[in-house]
């Protein structure tokens, strides 16, 4: 791979620090071998020039809660339409995720081995994956999709490669993730409270116990760098999944003060998704396929779960940028870095939760995050300021390169 320059820029690594003016990002093969001021770059004879036209040079952004096989909630339309259709679908909705500057995901249920190798191997175009495979729930949780006429309407379809997720009981419970581990998930997902889009439970229910919760995390342990991420809204599931040493809090609607303390001591991640119920109204809105119940709990769920991460942001929790998008649009996923702004954070440290810190709650610090020596060049250029125009970004024509291990991937420079 030849050697590039991205030039004319104001760089913004992802690491906190003040952007820098006339900077650039000198890559070779794929990596970074520095960035800052161009002017202190090493000279590389006959690089590839990449001229930033004055934008805004920023790491690949992260989104570690998405769920790529999907898009909105069309029951009827999931019991009509052909299995293997949802796998064309996700092409579509992995290159829309990439044009938006989302260069790593990780998902949170639906996508299976076989999808994250078929964008390894360039088969098909898309961000780099962290896979959790099946969602673990209880029966009549938040992963149970049995609905009141008898039928199951499933999400993420069982198939081989894609486990049953639900299991009751300790022993239930450690199968499950063995199975899970076993078809190739690099995360697992548990859901530890009910949820706004499960028609048998709601939010502030309470899914599995501590002991439940905790043989999932031991069985993860088990296997080097395997954490688990759970859905958790309600605040007794949220503790339950903090005491059990579950790695990240996905939503955390109902998040309370003693949660709070719960996570600062153990270094928990919150999650926030605050599209997500966002994205419930508005699909109710637009066709009216979102069921219900679901718009019935969004609406009741919207103000508080902004005042949840509010609370935690102010009490210092850390923060990772997720969405999950599949609730909504693929490629919409950068609407989340303007309601994280609108709830408080500084513009800045939401830079910083999309990237920096959503690597490391990805544990891919050492690959991702920051456009520092020895990365991955994963780099994403904005035309807008995000640190003055932090809603800007959500428009994708205003993302005008995207690029990916040293792979341009979107350019409309």
């Amino acid at each position: 791979m030849a050697t590039q320059l991205i030039r004319n820029g104001v760089l913004i690594d992802g690491t906190g620090a003040d952007p820098v003016p006339n900077a650039g990002v000198l890559i070779e093969d794929g990596k970074i071998v520095a960035a800052g001021e161009l002017q202190r770059l090493p000279h590389r004879d006959g690089a590839e020039e990449i001229d930033a036209k004055g934008g805004y040079i920023l790491p690949g952004l992260i989104d570690t809660h998405v769920h790529v096989t999907g898009e909105g909630s069309d029951i009827i339309g999931m019991m009509t339409t052909p299995f293997s259709y949802m796998f064309f679908k996700t092409i579509g909705y992995l290159r829309n995720t990439l044009n938006c500057g989302v260069t790593s995901v990780r998902d949170a249920g639906g996508a299976d081995l076989g999808i994250k190798q078929a964008v390894e191997d360039g088969l098909i175009a898309g961000p780099r994956m962290q896979i959790s495979i099946s969602v673990i729930s209880t029966t009549g949780g938040h992963g149970d999709t049995y609905m009141p006429a008898g039928y199951d309407v499933p999400f993420f379809p069982t198939y081989p490669g894609v486990p049953a997720g639900i299991a009751d009981g300790v022993e239930e419970v450690r199968k499950k993730v063995r199975e899970i581990l076993r078809a190739g998930a690099e995360v697992i997902k548990v859901c530890s409270t009910g949820g706004v889009l499960s028609s048998t439970d709601h939010p502030e229910f309470t899914q599995f116990s501590i002991e439940e919760l905790t043989v999932m995390v031991e069985e993860a342990r088990f296997r080097k760098g395997i954490r688990v991420m759970s859905h958790a809204q309600g605040a007794e599931g949220i503790k339950n999944a903090v005491k059990a040493g579950i790695h990240s809090i996905e939503h955390g609607m109902f998040i309370d003060d003693e949660a709070i303390e719960l996570m600062l001591a153990a270094g928990t991640y919150v999650v926030p998704t605050l599209i997500a119920p966002l994205w419930v109204l508005e699909g109710a809105e637009r066709d009216g396929k979102m069921p219900e119940y679901g718009v019935r709990k969004a609406k009741e769920t919207i103000e508080i779960h902004k005042e949840s991460i509010a609370r935690a942001y102010k009490a210092g929790v850390k923060i990772a940028m997720g969405t999950d998008a599949g609730v909504g649009p693929h490629g919409e996923n950068l609407r989340e870095l303007g309601l994280m702004a609108d709830i408080g954070m500084s513009p800045m440290d939401v830079i910083v939760a999309t990237t920096k810190v959503a690597a490391e709650c990805l544990g891919w610090e050492d690959r991702v995050g920051t456009l520092e020596a020895g990365k991955l060049a994963d780099v994403t250029i904005s035309a807008v300021d995000p640190l003055t125009n932090i809603h800007g970004l959500a428009d994708n024509d205003n993302i005008t390169l995207v690029m990916k291990g040293g792979e341009i991937q979107k350019d409309i420079r």
